[in-house]
């Protein structure tokens, strides 16, 4: 095994340690030895784990997918108990303890629960125990919820500032075409940019416990690789992947990971942080943020769109539709809709007082 020491985020998929009937307790097993193997070489491992809602299912005696919100919610309840169980039984077989951490999309939206969210993490990693993370499917709603574990395992390799993102997936990588229509299709071992023909060749996976196909782990890459975090989408499925990954094989595929051009607080806006709505700028505000490295003032803006509050974050959208930054406003979009186009020293005059002179200052924004 190689001897970088690294900080692992490994996201487990429901397809990879569920079968119809349950949890697949022989795969799990395989993972604790793989996984514990890698802790005792001196990593730090975190794992970011599906599966509470298959194992529930179960327990529920039902069949098939779930759409009913509230009876996947129980299902996520009754199984969370069971995944995290498993985890205990087979790392414990390796004398290494695992800690449960759930958590909602609000986390990660809220500056001080987002610190004490990486606070917490890194106690556990401090006192050599392995978190198993997974969303709180049981009180998520439609606001709260990321949308799939490939994106929350992205969002907890950025906060944590891991070296990697190991993604466990129920084929061997990203394709140039779709493996299940494609016999021709070809393996894409190294990926140095996600550019839009990489995109179009992200395929659906054929799982039908999970809700991550490859567009979503693609997704995930993009969002790990933009924070500094090298990503590996591989086949968790095969004995020893892990091991073989560590050891330098050629597995999957890699995404190598970008040059980070800004801080932690910055990183947070960028992907943390969900937006609630789009600033549509004209050609000379725009240059100014891309190239100027300026702030943005009213006059610059054009129109708007959403809903939100002072300090919320938005998108700063370029005439050609295109988001050039992320960040966040000093005004509401009420008070924002009646100071677009005009000087700063007229916003007093129209709102009756001034926050700011900058809609949104450099310090709280980030290019995209």
């Amino acid at each position: 095994m190689q001897t970088t020491v690294e900080t692992i985020v490994i996201k487990i998929g429901s397809s990879i340690i569920t079968t119809p009937e349950g949890l697949n307790e022989t795969i799990i097993n395989r993972l604790a030895r793989d996984i514990s193997a890698l802790c005792h070489s001196g990593h730090q491992a975190i794992i970011v784990s599906s599966g509470a809602v298959a194992a529930g299912r179960g327990k529920l005696g039902i069949e098939g997918p779930i759409r009913d919100i509230n009876i996947k919610q129980a299902a996520a309840a009754a199984g969370q108990s069971s995944l995290v169980w498993a985890y205990e039984r087979a790392f414990g077989a390796y004398n290494k303890k695992v800690a449960q951490v759930l958590l909602t999309r609000d986390v990660f939206s809220d500056r001080r629960r987002y610190l004490n969210a990486r606070n917490t993490l890194k106690t556990l990693l401090d006192f050599h125990i392995i978190p198993i993370i997974n969303e709180n499917d049981t009180v998520s709603i439609d606001e709260l919820k990321f949308g799939d574990n490939d994106r929350l395992a992205a969002l907890v390799a950025a906060l944590l500032c891991a070296d990697r993102l190991v993604i466990l997936s129920d084929v061997d990588g990203l394709y140039d075409a779709d493996p299940c229509l494609n016999k021709s299709a070809k393996l894409i071992s190294t990926v140095r940019e996600i550019t839009p023909d990489i995109e179009r060749a992200a395929c659906g996976s054929s799982s039908t416990c999970g809700t991550g196909g490859m567009s979503s782990k693609l997704t995930a890459a993009k969002m790990a690789t933009a924070e500094g975090v090298a990503v590996n989408i591989v086949n968790g499925s095969a004995d020893g992947i892990l091991t073989k990954l560590f050891d330098g094989g050629a597995l999957g595929t890699r995404f190598i990971a970008e040059q980070k051009t800004h801080g932690a607080r910055k990183g947070w806006i960028a992907i943390g942080v969900r937006s609630k709505g789009r600033l549509f700028l004209d050609d000379g505000a725009a240059r100014a943020i891309i190239t100027g490295g300026k702030s943005l003032l009213p006059s610059g803006i054009r129109s708007i769109n959403g809903v939100f509050d002072r300090g919320d974050a938005v998108y700063c959208v370029s005439e050609g539709g295109k988001r050039i930054a992320k960040g966040l406003v000093n005004y509401g979009n009420s008070e924002l809709s009646k100071i677009i186009g005009h000087k700063t020293s007229q916003i007093e005059g129209i709102l009756g007082y001034k926050y700011s002179d900058e809609v949104i200052h450099r310090d709280n924004m980030t290019l995209l």
